[in-house]
């Protein structure tokens, strides 16, 4: 990529993957600012999945043009890029994504049903209930040719994932290279 290119990572997958907590470290490590999707939703969509309802389409898409535009705006004023997290289950969601000025990098996390069940039931105070784990899960289109991006498991300890991505990263020159030197991030308990 080129040195004043900005570079947009979205971390993505299913509920329960563990994509605010890598995103949010990833964006640590890399000096850039973060925003959690879900933040993004309306809160009439928040309700409909609180009740267990699965989004729509009609739902997404402002949903997916605000976090667009936020990722927008950091980088309007040279910026090096931006990290969200966002489900971007189909490739119709990533790209209303990927439309920038430099490039967008999909993070697809993934780890088993079981292991997403059982964080979901573990998670107070989130809106999104297991119930809807089958719904995403049918609905997730795994990454695709011509797509820049990698799946990586995300059933280990957060920070070896956010250390793949970051690998994954500087070895395809995802990384701006003015960026200093990314600090080490500390386990949270």
């Amino acid at each position: 990529m080129s040195e004043n290119a900005a570079c947009d990572i979205v971390v993505m997958g299913v509920s329960g993957t563990g994509k605010t907590t890598v995103g949010s470290r990833l964006a640590e490590r890399l000096g850039l600012p973060f925003a959690e999707g879900d933040d993004f939703h309306s809160d009439e969509a928040r309700r409909k999945m609180a009740s267990g309802t699965p989004l729509t389409d009609d739902d997404r898409w402002p949903w997916l043009r605000r976090l667009r535009g936020w990722m927008d705006i950091q980088n309007s004023s040279g910026g090096h890029g931006c990290v969200v997290s966002c489900s971007a289950l189909r490739r119709a969601y990533r790209d209303v994504l990927r439309v920038s000025p430099g490039s967008v990098y999909f993070c697809d996390l993934e780890a088993d049903e079981q292991t997403l069940r059982s964080r979901m039931t573990h998670r107070p105070g989130h809106y999104m209930p297991v119930s809807l784990l089958k719904s995403q899960l049918a609905t997730l289109e795994p990454l695709q040719a011509g797509e820049l991006g990698l799946s990586v498991p995300a059933t280990g300890a957060p920070q070896e994932t956010v250390a793949a991505l970051y690998d994954w990263l500087a070895a395809h020159r995802a990384i701006p290279q003015e960026m200093p030197e990314p600090a080490q991030i500390t386990p949270r308990a």
